[in-house]
């Protein structure tokens, strides 16, 4: 019956959803899954992270419409479907003190209003399980903070008729569960890491390994494993059509596939609400809603 279930991916940037869940949203598309990436950005704030793109000065002024085109080319790679919610890319505050976010940001929206939006998106679309970030955004982004925020109030406001009036925002509907991505965990690192030593290959991890030594953040629970290795080489495939923000020859592709595969051939999410009966830990994000699409 899998004609009956939908997937909603909720995402703060462009790029997100090819990084974050790639493998495990093409796997499920090739089940007939219904499956919808919500983008709450333009990422019009984000900086040209590949080095082969910098200084170009068509890229600069026109950075929207060009990650536009990015998103649009990975949503056809990745077969899924794909909408905006409209909001302005915060950026990546930094230095010491961190200057204030710009007017009209993101992350300076009302968190009611903005999760209206996605309320609206989530009735039109009547999905059964929603990924998102958790409440450290998986890194602190401002607008990966915003994006749990407003996730977690729509989760249950979509079947709230009284804060979002049907006359408003559609028909009331209740999703089932609701995930964190976990994809860059310290279990799936550490083994590659290992597993890329032990075959005397250099190893793209060992910065990021010391740098989580300076986090004191307590490890995730890993509740969910999806098995989507099948589908890597469509994840980094849509991860290279956003070329602004990945350099092809960079850190993120230099372990060969053969070892993801072996090594790592799932990706990680944590259960964070459910109101259907499940065991953990599972390998299906629709375990519990499956049999009775």
């Amino acid at each position: 019956m899998t004609e009956q279930l939908r997937l909603m991916a909720v995402h703060a940037h462009p790029d997100d959803e090819s990084s974050k869940g790639a493998a495990t949203m093409a796997k499920y598309v090739s089940e007939g899954v219904d499956v919808l990436v919500v983008t709450c950005t333009g990422g019009e704030r984000g900086s040209i992270l590949n080095p082969k793109l910098q200084g170009d000065a068509y890229i600069e002024e026109h950075i929207h419409e060009v990650r536009k085109k990015e998103m649009d080319e990975a949503r056809e790679i990745l077969g899924v479907k794909q909408e905006w919610l409209g909001f302005v890319d915060s950026g990546l505050p930094e230095g010491d003190p961190l200057p204030p976010l710009p007017d009209g940001c993101f992350a300076l929206e009302d968190d009611e209003t903005a999760a209206g939006r996605l309320v609206a998106k989530i009735r039109a679309f009547r999905p059964q399980v929603i990924t998102t970030y958790d409440e450290n955004g998986g890194y602190p982004h401002p607008d990966h903070i915003k994006t749990h925020t407003i996730s977690m109030i729509a989760f249950e406001g979509a079947a709230d008729t009284e804060k979002f009036p049907e006359a408003d925002f559609g028909p009331a509907w209740q999703p089932q569960k609701l995930y964190y991505n976990q994809g860059f965990n310290k279990p799936r690192t550490v083994a590659l890491h290992e597993a890329l030593l032990a075959r005397g290959l250099e190893s793209p991890y060992g910065e990021w390994l010391e740098r989580w030594k300076e986090f004191e953040r307590a490890e995730r629970t890993l509740t969910t494993h999806v098995p989507c290795d099948e589908f890597f080489e469509i994840r980094d495939k849509a991860l290279i059509a956003h070329a602004t923000q990945i350099d092809p020859d960079g850190g993120w592709f230099r372990v060969p596939m053969d070892i993801q595969r072996e090594v790592w051939p799932t990706e990680e999410y944590e259960l964070a609400t459910s109101l259907v009966a499940t065991s953990l830990p599972e390998s299906d994000l629709f375990a519990g809603i499956r049999d009775n699409a």
